[in-house]
């Protein structure tokens, strides 16, 4: 698939699907290293298991934040100076009951008659990409998406499956597949049916420039040294080492 279809998709979908991001050796590597994360701050063990901000926690999660074909995609959807606004590691395991459907965040409310003329797209502003490092099918609980809700320009209501006559439809993969989406299109998680698979996740949340590095926990944030000295270029302008601009 092209990077203009990519982007393509993702203005009229809202998503786009890319095969074979990662082979199986960096599969497992990421299994095991989710195995091995402990709670900080925020993050929760359970059902559902949820790590922020783990690329602060050892080099081994940089090169997951600029994995070619996503930072491509990334860069040409949100500028060539986007940069991660959070790197997030999940496990659901059997039982875990799913998520509502839900949108992750929504740039700008837009006027009634603008959003019903269904023709106007707002541009994006963050991208999330998951990286599944489990085989995604409907008993261990795939991620669901709208397909075009995110010109409707709202969240979902409670109950609420279909936008303009598009029902909500699951995404099944293999592992190392990868799923990018913007933060306004509609989606959920759904549950874990499975008797023994758990669900392994890898997400990257990419903004714009102009859009805030939100690292909790927040004033107490510090960069992990080891991190910085192993990071390239590149993974170091994604961490916020920016060049000079009006606003800084």
């Amino acid at each position: 698939m092209s990077l203009d279809t990519q982007l393509q998709a993702l203005e009229e979908q809202g998503y786009v699907l890319l095969r074979g991001v990662l082979d199986g050796v960096r599969v497992a590597l990421l299994r095991c290293a989710i195995d091995d994360l402990q709670p900080l701050h925020w993050d929760y063990q359970g059902l559902l298991e949820h790590y922020k901000c783990v690329f602060n926690r050892d080099p081994l999660w940089l090169p997951f934040l600029d994995l070619p074909p996503v930072i491509e995609l990334a860069e040409a959807a949100l500028g060539a100076d986007c940069h991660v606004i959070g790197q997030t590691a999940w496990r659901s395991h059997p039982g875990y009951p799913g998520m509502d459907l839900h949108l992750d965040h929504l740039p700008m409310t837009l006027p009634a008659w603008l959003v019903a003329r269904g023709d106007f797209c707002q541009p994006m502003q963050i991208l999330t990409a998951q990286l599944y490092l489990s085989d995604i099918d409907l008993d261990i609980g795939p991620t669901w998406v709208v397909p075009g809700s995110h010109r409707a320009a709202r969240s979902p209501q409670p109950g609420e499956q279909q936008w303009q006559g598009c029902e909500a439809r699951p995404v099944l993969c293999q592992a190392g597949d990868a799923l990018v989406f913007r933060s306004d299109i509609w989606h959920s998680g759904g549950a874990n049916c499975s008797n023994t698979r758990e669900r392994d996740m890898l997400q990257v949340h990419y903004g714009r420039r102009m859009v805030a590095q939100k690292f909790s926990p927040y004033l107490s944030w510090q960069f992990n040294p080891q991190v910085l000295e192993q990071a390239t270029p590149r993974q170091r302008r994604l961490l916020g080492e920016h060049e000079e601009a009006e606003y800084d």
